[in-house]
Protein backbone atom coordinates (compact mmCIF):
# COMPACT_ATOMS: atom_id res chain seq x y z
CA UNK A 1 0.00 0.00 0.00
CA UNK A 2 2.74 2.47 0.93
CA UNK A 3 4.62 2.19 -2.37
CA UNK A 4 1.51 2.75 -4.43
CA UNK A 5 0.36 5.69 -2.40
CA UNK A 6 3.58 7.57 -3.02
CA UNK A 7 3.53 6.70 -6.71
CA UNK A 8 -0.01 7.94 -7.14
CA UNK A 9 0.64 11.09 -5.16
CA UNK A 10 3.54 11.92 -7.44
CA UNK A 11 1.19 11.76 -10.41
CA UNK A 12 -1.48 14.01 -8.91
CA UNK A 13 -5.05 12.84 -8.54
CA UNK A 14 -4.82 9.03 -8.21
CA UNK A 15 -7.95 8.49 -10.32
CA UNK A 16 -6.81 10.64 -13.28
CA UNK A 17 -4.88 9.06 -16.16
CA UNK A 18 -6.35 5.56 -16.12
CA UNK A 19 -4.56 2.94 -18.20
CA UNK A 20 -5.32 -0.64 -19.20
CA UNK A 21 -2.83 -3.06 -17.66
CA UNK A 22 -4.53 -6.39 -18.37
CA UNK A 23 -6.57 -7.94 -21.18
CA UNK A 24 -8.25 -11.34 -21.09
CA UNK A 25 -10.46 -12.98 -23.70
CA UNK A 26 -12.33 -16.25 -23.80
CA UNK A 27 -13.88 -18.03 -26.77
CA UNK A 28 -16.77 -20.39 -26.06
CA UNK A 29 -15.54 -22.87 -28.67
CA UNK A 30 -13.52 -25.50 -26.86
CA UNK A 31 -13.87 -23.73 -23.51
CA UNK A 32 -13.42 -26.04 -20.51
CA UNK A 33 -14.23 -24.37 -17.21
CA UNK A 34 -12.24 -27.01 -15.32
CA UNK A 35 -9.06 -26.15 -17.18
CA UNK A 36 -9.72 -22.40 -17.09
CA UNK A 37 -11.00 -22.02 -13.52
CA UNK A 38 -10.53 -25.22 -11.54
CA UNK A 39 -12.24 -28.57 -11.17
CA UNK A 40 -14.47 -27.67 -8.25
CA UNK A 41 -16.98 -24.92 -7.51
CA UNK A 42 -17.85 -23.79 -11.04
CA UNK A 43 -19.95 -26.58 -12.53
CA UNK A 44 -23.34 -25.00 -11.89
CA UNK A 45 -22.46 -21.44 -12.83
CA UNK A 46 -24.11 -20.16 -16.03
CA UNK A 47 -21.77 -20.30 -19.00
CA UNK A 48 -21.56 -16.51 -19.33
CA UNK A 49 -20.37 -16.26 -15.73
CA UNK A 50 -17.73 -18.92 -16.37
CA UNK A 51 -16.53 -17.06 -19.47
CA UNK A 52 -16.16 -13.74 -17.67
CA UNK A 53 -14.47 -15.30 -14.65
CA UNK A 54 -11.92 -16.90 -16.97
CA UNK A 55 -11.40 -13.69 -18.95
CA UNK A 56 -10.92 -11.72 -15.72
CA UNK A 57 -8.44 -14.33 -14.47
CA UNK A 58 -6.37 -13.93 -17.64
CA UNK A 59 -6.55 -10.14 -17.50
CA UNK A 60 -5.41 -10.10 -13.87
CA UNK A 61 -2.59 -12.53 -14.65
CA UNK A 62 -1.30 -10.07 -17.23
CA UNK A 63 -1.77 -7.03 -14.97
CA UNK A 64 0.13 -8.76 -12.17
CA UNK A 65 -0.88 -9.85 -8.66
CA UNK A 66 -0.50 -6.38 -7.16
CA UNK A 67 -3.06 -4.88 -9.54
CA UNK A 68 -5.79 -5.62 -6.99
CA UNK A 69 -3.79 -6.44 -3.88
CA UNK A 70 -2.32 -2.95 -3.67
CA UNK A 71 -5.72 -1.51 -2.70
CA UNK A 72 -8.41 -2.56 -0.26
CA UNK A 73 -11.57 -4.47 -1.25
CA UNK A 74 -13.71 -1.34 -1.00
CA UNK A 75 -11.51 0.29 -3.65
CA UNK A 76 -12.08 -2.41 -6.28
CA UNK A 77 -15.01 -2.32 -8.71
CA UNK A 78 -16.46 -4.36 -11.55
CA UNK A 79 -18.67 -3.52 -14.53
CA UNK A 80 -19.89 -6.02 -17.09
CA UNK A 81 -22.10 -5.66 -20.15
CA UNK A 82 -24.26 -8.36 -21.71
CA UNK A 83 -27.29 -8.81 -23.93
CA UNK A 84 -27.77 -12.57 -23.93
CA UNK A 85 -26.08 -14.01 -20.82
CA UNK A 86 -29.40 -15.10 -19.32
CA UNK A 87 -31.52 -15.87 -22.39
CA UNK A 88 -30.74 -19.59 -22.65
CA UNK A 89 -31.18 -20.00 -18.89
CA UNK A 90 -34.53 -18.21 -19.00
CA UNK A 91 -35.66 -20.52 -21.79
CA UNK A 92 -34.76 -23.56 -19.70
CA UNK A 93 -36.56 -22.11 -16.68
CA UNK A 94 -39.66 -21.41 -18.76
CA UNK A 95 -39.73 -25.00 -20.00
CA UNK A 96 -39.38 -26.33 -16.46
CA UNK A 97 -42.19 -24.13 -15.12
CA UNK A 98 -44.59 -24.95 -17.96
CA UNK A 99 -43.90 -28.69 -18.03
CA UNK A 100 -43.43 -29.74 -14.40
CA UNK A 101 -43.83 -26.64 -12.25
CA UNK A 102 -41.71 -24.05 -10.51
CA UNK A 103 -40.93 -26.50 -7.71
CA UNK A 104 -38.56 -28.30 -10.07
CA UNK A 105 -36.37 -25.27 -10.69
CA UNK A 106 -32.79 -25.87 -9.56
CA UNK A 107 -32.02 -23.90 -6.39
CA UNK A 108 -28.45 -23.58 -7.65
CA UNK A 109 -29.30 -21.83 -10.92
CA UNK A 110 -32.64 -20.19 -10.04
CA UNK A 111 -31.04 -17.04 -8.57
CA UNK A 112 -29.49 -16.31 -11.98
CA UNK A 113 -32.95 -15.40 -13.21
CA UNK A 114 -31.68 -11.92 -12.28
CA UNK A 115 -29.13 -10.63 -14.78
CA UNK A 116 -27.44 -8.65 -12.01
CA UNK A 117 -26.14 -11.86 -10.42
CA UNK A 118 -24.01 -12.90 -13.38
CA UNK A 119 -21.10 -10.85 -12.03
CA UNK A 120 -21.65 -11.77 -8.39
CA UNK A 121 -19.15 -14.66 -8.34
CA UNK A 122 -16.50 -12.36 -9.82
CA UNK A 123 -17.02 -9.88 -6.97
CA UNK A 124 -16.86 -12.66 -4.40
CA UNK A 125 -13.70 -14.29 -5.76
CA UNK A 126 -11.75 -11.06 -6.06
CA UNK A 127 -13.23 -9.23 -3.08
CA UNK A 128 -14.65 -6.39 -5.19
CA UNK A 129 -16.60 -4.31 -2.69
CA UNK A 130 -16.46 -0.87 -4.32
CA UNK A 131 -19.25 -1.55 -6.82
CA UNK A 132 -20.51 -4.33 -9.08
CA UNK A 133 -22.51 -3.08 -12.08
CA UNK A 134 -24.33 -4.85 -14.92
CA UNK A 135 -25.34 -3.20 -18.21
CA UNK A 136 -27.75 -4.55 -20.81
CA UNK A 137 -28.24 -1.81 -23.44
CA UNK A 138 -28.38 -3.35 -26.94
CA UNK A 139 -24.90 -3.80 -28.43
CA UNK A 140 -23.30 -0.96 -26.41
CA UNK A 141 -23.56 -2.64 -22.98
CA UNK A 142 -19.88 -3.60 -22.88
CA UNK A 143 -18.72 -0.12 -23.85
CA UNK A 144 -21.13 1.37 -21.31
CA UNK A 145 -19.52 -0.85 -18.67
CA UNK A 146 -16.15 0.70 -19.52
CA UNK A 147 -17.61 4.22 -19.58
CA UNK A 148 -19.48 4.02 -16.29
CA UNK A 149 -16.76 2.03 -14.54
CA UNK A 150 -14.15 4.63 -15.45
CA UNK A 151 -16.45 7.43 -14.34
CA UNK A 152 -16.79 5.70 -10.98
CA UNK A 153 -13.01 5.61 -10.60
CA UNK A 154 -12.67 9.24 -11.64
CA UNK A 155 -15.17 10.27 -8.96
CA UNK A 156 -13.34 8.32 -6.27
CA UNK A 157 -15.68 5.34 -5.94
CA UNK A 158 -12.77 2.95 -6.42
CA UNK A 159 -9.16 2.77 -7.65
CA UNK A 160 -9.22 -0.47 -9.62
CA UNK A 161 -11.66 -1.64 -12.29
CA UNK A 162 -12.46 -4.95 -13.95
CA UNK A 163 -14.72 -4.26 -16.92
CA UNK A 164 -15.85 -5.91 -20.13
CA UNK A 165 -18.56 -8.01 -21.72
CA UNK A 166 -19.78 -11.59 -21.70
CA UNK A 167 -22.32 -13.44 -23.83
CA UNK A 168 -23.80 -16.92 -24.06
CA UNK A 169 -25.05 -18.32 -27.36
CA UNK A 170 -28.74 -17.70 -28.02
CA UNK A 171 -31.15 -20.64 -28.33
CA UNK A 172 -31.82 -21.67 -31.92
CA UNK A 173 -35.38 -20.35 -31.92
CA UNK A 174 -34.38 -16.93 -30.56
CA UNK A 175 -34.20 -13.94 -32.95
CA UNK A 176 -30.57 -13.27 -33.85
CA UNK A 177 -29.42 -16.82 -33.09
CA UNK A 178 -27.67 -17.03 -36.46
CA UNK A 179 -25.31 -14.21 -35.43
CA UNK A 180 -25.08 -15.26 -31.80
CA UNK A 181 -22.02 -14.39 -29.73
CA UNK A 182 -20.43 -16.52 -27.02
CA UNK A 183 -17.39 -15.69 -24.94
CA UNK A 184 -16.01 -12.82 -22.87
CA UNK A 185 -13.52 -9.97 -22.81
CA UNK A 186 -12.21 -8.38 -19.59
CA UNK A 187 -9.94 -5.38 -19.05
CA UNK A 188 -8.09 -4.25 -15.93
CA UNK A 189 -7.84 -0.47 -15.49
CA UNK A 190 -5.89 1.48 -12.90
CA UNK A 191 -4.24 4.90 -12.48
CA UNK A 192 -1.07 5.22 -14.54
CA UNK A 193 1.13 6.19 -11.55
CA UNK A 194 0.09 3.00 -9.76
CA UNK A 195 1.00 0.87 -12.77
CA UNK A 196 4.30 2.69 -13.18
CA UNK A 197 5.23 2.30 -9.52
CA UNK A 198 5.06 -1.49 -9.72
CA UNK A 199 6.65 -1.78 -13.17
CA UNK A 200 3.50 -2.97 -14.94
CA UNK A 201 3.01 -2.53 -18.67
CA UNK A 202 0.50 0.17 -19.57
CA UNK A 203 -1.16 -1.16 -22.71
CA UNK A 204 -2.97 2.07 -23.48
CA UNK A 205 -5.94 4.26 -22.62
CA UNK A 206 -9.60 3.95 -23.48
CA UNK A 207 -12.36 6.55 -23.33
CA UNK A 208 -16.03 6.00 -24.13
CA UNK A 209 -18.93 8.26 -25.02
CA UNK A 210 -22.39 6.82 -25.55
CA UNK A 211 -25.33 8.58 -27.20
CA UNK A 212 -28.67 7.93 -28.87
CA UNK A 213 -29.71 8.21 -32.51
CA UNK A 214 -33.51 7.78 -32.81
CA UNK A 215 -34.27 5.15 -35.46
CA UNK A 216 -36.85 7.43 -37.11
CA UNK A 217 -34.26 10.21 -37.42
CA UNK A 218 -31.66 7.76 -38.70
CA UNK A 219 -34.01 6.61 -41.46
CA UNK A 220 -34.63 10.17 -42.68
CA UNK A 221 -32.67 11.97 -45.39
CA UNK A 222 -30.74 13.79 -42.65
CA UNK A 223 -29.84 10.54 -40.88
CA UNK A 224 -26.17 10.36 -41.96
CA UNK A 225 -25.57 14.01 -41.02
CA UNK A 226 -27.24 13.49 -37.64
CA UNK A 227 -25.00 10.47 -37.08
CA UNK A 228 -21.91 12.42 -38.19
CA UNK A 229 -22.70 15.27 -35.80
CA UNK A 230 -23.03 12.83 -32.91
CA UNK A 231 -19.75 11.11 -33.83
CA UNK A 232 -17.92 14.43 -34.08
CA UNK A 233 -19.26 15.53 -30.69
CA UNK A 234 -18.21 12.23 -29.11
CA UNK A 235 -14.68 12.40 -30.53
CA UNK A 236 -14.35 16.03 -29.46
CA UNK A 237 -15.48 15.15 -25.94
CA UNK A 238 -12.94 12.32 -25.85
CA UNK A 239 -10.17 14.78 -26.67
CA UNK A 240 -9.24 13.61 -30.15
CA UNK A 241 -7.94 16.59 -32.12
CA UNK A 242 -9.22 16.96 -35.72
CA UNK A 243 -5.69 17.09 -37.19
CA UNK A 244 -4.67 13.75 -35.68
CA UNK A 245 -4.92 10.52 -37.74
CA UNK A 246 -7.67 8.18 -36.64
CA UNK A 247 -8.18 4.50 -37.43
CA UNK A 248 -11.83 3.47 -37.37
CA UNK A 249 -13.54 0.14 -36.75
CA UNK A 250 -17.34 0.16 -36.88
CA UNK A 251 -19.40 -2.76 -35.58
CA UNK A 252 -22.78 -2.17 -37.23
CA UNK A 253 -25.88 -3.97 -38.44
CA UNK A 254 -28.09 -3.29 -41.46
CA UNK A 255 -30.73 -1.31 -39.58
CA UNK A 256 -31.43 2.36 -40.41
CA UNK A 257 -29.30 3.34 -37.43
CA UNK A 258 -26.43 1.13 -38.55
CA UNK A 259 -26.65 2.39 -42.13
CA UNK A 260 -26.70 6.03 -41.03
CA UNK A 261 -23.63 5.48 -38.87
CA UNK A 262 -21.81 3.71 -41.71
CA UNK A 263 -22.61 6.58 -44.10
CA UNK A 264 -21.08 9.01 -41.58
CA UNK A 265 -17.65 7.35 -41.65
CA UNK A 266 -15.81 9.66 -43.99
CA UNK A 267 -13.18 12.29 -43.35
CA UNK A 268 -15.54 15.25 -43.80
CA UNK A 269 -18.27 13.81 -41.59
CA UNK A 270 -15.73 13.02 -38.85
CA UNK A 271 -14.67 16.65 -38.64
CA UNK A 272 -11.82 16.53 -41.13
CA UNK A 273 -9.88 13.93 -39.18
CA UNK A 274 -7.36 12.29 -41.52
CA UNK A 275 -8.07 8.56 -41.78
CA UNK A 276 -5.39 6.05 -40.80
CA UNK A 277 -6.49 3.62 -43.47
CA UNK A 278 -9.96 2.81 -44.74
CA UNK A 279 -12.62 2.42 -42.02
CA UNK A 280 -13.14 -1.24 -41.16
CA UNK A 281 -16.80 -2.27 -41.21
CA UNK A 282 -17.57 -5.33 -39.08
CA UNK A 283 -20.98 -7.04 -39.23
CA UNK A 284 -22.51 -6.84 -35.77
CA UNK A 285 -23.46 -9.97 -33.89
CA UNK A 286 -26.49 -10.36 -31.67
CA UNK A 287 -24.80 -9.10 -28.53
CA UNK A 288 -22.42 -6.63 -26.90
CA UNK A 289 -19.23 -8.68 -27.16
CA UNK A 290 -17.71 -7.79 -30.53
CA UNK A 291 -17.22 -4.04 -29.86
CA UNK A 292 -15.26 -4.79 -26.68
CA UNK A 293 -13.24 -7.47 -28.49
CA UNK A 294 -12.30 -4.83 -31.07
CA UNK A 295 -11.23 -2.46 -28.30
CA UNK A 296 -9.00 -5.20 -26.89
CA UNK A 297 -7.49 -5.81 -30.33
CA UNK A 298 -6.86 -2.08 -30.86
CA UNK A 299 -5.02 -1.90 -27.53
CA UNK A 300 -2.54 -4.40 -28.92
CA UNK A 301 -1.77 -2.32 -32.02
CA UNK A 302 1.60 -0.52 -32.27
CA UNK A 303 1.62 2.95 -30.77
CA UNK A 304 1.38 5.81 -33.23
CA UNK A 305 -2.24 6.75 -33.71
CA UNK A 306 -5.60 6.53 -32.01
CA UNK A 307 -8.29 4.04 -32.94
CA UNK A 308 -12.04 4.67 -32.70
CA UNK A 309 -14.30 1.66 -32.18
CA UNK A 310 -17.84 2.67 -33.10
CA UNK A 311 -20.99 0.65 -32.62
CA UNK A 312 -24.74 1.12 -32.71
CA UNK A 313 -27.92 -0.92 -32.35
CA UNK A 314 -31.17 -0.87 -34.28
CA UNK A 315 -32.87 0.56 -31.20
CA UNK A 316 -30.73 3.72 -31.43
CA UNK A 317 -28.12 3.07 -28.75
CA UNK A 318 -24.65 4.04 -29.96
CA UNK A 319 -21.17 4.48 -28.54
CA UNK A 320 -17.62 5.44 -29.49
CA UNK A 321 -14.53 4.12 -27.73
CA UNK A 322 -11.32 6.03 -28.40
CA UNK A 323 -8.35 3.68 -27.94
CA UNK A 324 -4.83 5.05 -27.58
CA UNK A 325 -2.38 2.14 -27.45
CA UNK A 326 0.92 2.62 -25.64
CA UNK A 327 3.12 -0.12 -27.03
CA UNK A 328 2.76 -3.69 -28.26
CA UNK A 329 5.86 -5.20 -26.66
CA UNK A 330 6.63 -6.07 -23.07
CA UNK A 331 7.77 -3.49 -20.54
CA UNK A 332 10.85 -4.41 -18.42
CA UNK A 333 9.64 -5.87 -15.17
CA UNK A 334 6.18 -6.47 -16.52
CA UNK A 335 4.41 -9.43 -18.17
CA UNK A 336 4.88 -10.46 -21.77
CA UNK A 337 2.13 -8.49 -23.51
CA UNK A 338 2.07 -10.58 -26.66
CA UNK A 339 1.59 -13.91 -24.95
CA UNK A 340 -0.58 -12.57 -22.16
CA UNK A 341 -3.15 -10.71 -24.12
CA UNK A 342 -2.36 -7.95 -26.60
CA UNK A 343 -2.22 -9.62 -29.99
CA UNK A 344 -2.97 -6.99 -32.61
CA UNK A 345 -5.14 -9.27 -34.73
CA UNK A 346 -8.81 -8.21 -34.56
CA UNK A 347 -11.23 -10.62 -32.99
CA UNK A 348 -13.10 -12.62 -35.56
CA UNK A 349 -10.14 -12.51 -37.96
CA UNK A 350 -7.80 -14.91 -36.17
CA UNK A 351 -6.45 -14.91 -32.67
CA UNK A 352 -7.77 -12.09 -30.52
CA UNK A 353 -5.87 -10.73 -27.55
CA UNK A 354 -6.20 -12.65 -24.39
CA UNK A 355 -3.70 -15.31 -23.56
CA UNK A 356 -3.13 -18.90 -24.52
CA UNK A 357 -4.15 -20.61 -27.70
CA UNK A 358 -7.86 -21.16 -28.03
CA UNK A 359 -8.70 -17.83 -26.41
CA UNK A 360 -10.08 -15.99 -29.38
CA UNK A 361 -13.55 -14.46 -29.40
CA UNK A 362 -16.01 -15.71 -31.96
CA UNK A 363 -19.51 -14.94 -33.17
CA UNK A 364 -21.61 -17.86 -34.15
Amino acid sequence: MGGEASGEAAGGDPAVGLVVTGIGTVDADGFDFRAALGRHGYKYLPAASQYFLAAAKRALAQAGPEALEAVGPEERGAAVGTNSAAVALHHRMDRTVTTSGAGDLSPVTAPYFSINLFGSRLATEHDLKGFNLTFTSPRVAGLEALQTGQRALLTGRARRLLAGATEEALPEDEPGADTSEAGAVALVLEPEPAARSRGAAALGRVGVRSFFLPPKAAASAEGPERAAALLRAALDALGHLPDQPLAVTAVLDGSPVGEAMAAALDEKALGGRPPAGKPELVPAGAGALEPVARVAAALGAPAGHAHAVITAAAEGNAAVCLVTPTRADATPGGPDVTSAGADATPAGAGAAPGGPAGAEVSSR
